[in-house]
């Protein structure tokens, strides 16, 4: 596999940055101290409510939940395009016969949950089509190369920033953070085209992580900047963005999360979901919370993800002790 990597040099200055004290992630901390405010409106991959484990071992003999759906779309719904084909390879490297790809629910990202009296998403149970995600990307970006990694590393452009989550209140300025553009590889056996904003200081560690993901061709579902509107529509439970900066609060606190830093990456959030106690995120994620049922795009302990993390000194939400975050990455381990 051929792999190559490109980084635009910036100019001094701009890639290392002062240590800013942050508070834990996700946790909120026993003692608070004084922090700028940040918004609490949950990321739209995020909501709170009693945890539903569903998941088990798939039963050929178990009857298929009520899942929602298998209902029809409405008139004015676009059609879903047809399941591929896509070759996959072996452990041995050679083309076993070709794998169906399942097109993407027409239903994906638009049935708001019902919401709990904090305003958040009640959890439900993982639809059918979702017990084994392996969905081609919704939106992804041109692939300059092919299966050649190469990634670029530049300062945010201004329509980038105007569609991120940044603004002056974030605990960042713009100089602080960097867009990276990359390719990664689809649950479609296929690269796709990626993008994300970061810390300038952890830039180019992202990259070799990312490199590491896309030789060992890990699948990634979409890998886009979060946007506004992402951030204030309704909980539908069923998001799946690998994504890195997002201005916003940790979850259970008003305080910021470690993503408002630019310091925190999520991988195939609903492949590895967040729970502690009666939080379940997303909210239809259940049954990924069965860790010993392995599927593709989940993240496990000793894999290239977790592997290529600890490389450049990353903490791993797996490894909590009172919650589970298996999605989430920071460069303080919180």
């Amino acid at each position: 596999m051929l792999a190559c990597l490109v980084v635009v040099l910036l100019p001094a200055g701009c890639q290392a940055g002062a240590a800013v004290s942050r508070p834990p992630e996700r946790v909120p901390p026993a003692t608070a101290t004084a922090t700028p405010t940040p918004s609490t409106t949950p990321s739209p991959q995020q909501g709170l409510g009693p945890p539903f484990l569903d998941a088990a071992a798939p039963d050929a003999t178990a009857p298929a939940p009520p899942a929602e759906a298998a209902d029809a779309p409405p008139a004015d719904a676009p059609a879903a395009p047809p399941s591929t084909a896509v070759p996959a390879e072996d452990s041995a490297g050679a083309p076993p016969a070709s794998v169906s790809v399942p097109a993407r629910p027409w239903w994906l990202g638009t049935r708001p949950l019902a919401l709990n009296p904090d305003g958040t998403g009640v959890v439900g149970d993982t639809p059918a089509e979702l017990r084994d995600r392996r969905l081609p990307p919704g939106a992804p970006l041109p692939v300059p190369d092919g299966e050649v990694f190469t990634a670029t590393i530049e300062r945010v452009p201004d329509e980038i920033a105007a569609r991120s989550t940044w603004n002056p209140s974030c605990p960042v300025t713009l100089d602080e953070l960097r867009y990276i553009r990359l390719p990664y590889w689809g649950f479609d056996d296929r690269p796709h085209g990626g993008e994300l904003l970061v810390n300038a200081r952890v830039a180019e560690d992202l990259v070799a992580v990312f490199r590491v993901l896309f030789e060992s061709r890990f699948p990634i579902e979409d890998m886009r900047v979060v946007t506004g509107p992402d951030v204030t529509a309704p909980p539908t439970g069923d998001g799946n963005n690998t994504t890195a900066f997002v201005c916003r609060s940790a979850v259970g606190s008003s305080r910021w999360s470690e993503h408002a830093y630019g310091l925190a990456v999520d991988i195939n959030p609903f492949h590895n979901p967040y729970i502690a106690g009666t939080s379940l995120i997303p909210e239809l994620s259940g049954a990924y919370t069965d860790r010993s049922w392995r599927r593709p795009g989940m993240v496990v302990a000793g894999d290239e993800v977790t592997e290529a993390f600890a490389l450049i000194g990353w903490g791993w939400g797996g490894e909590w002790n009172s919650s589970k975050d298996w999605m989430h990455f920071s460069a303080t381990g919180r």
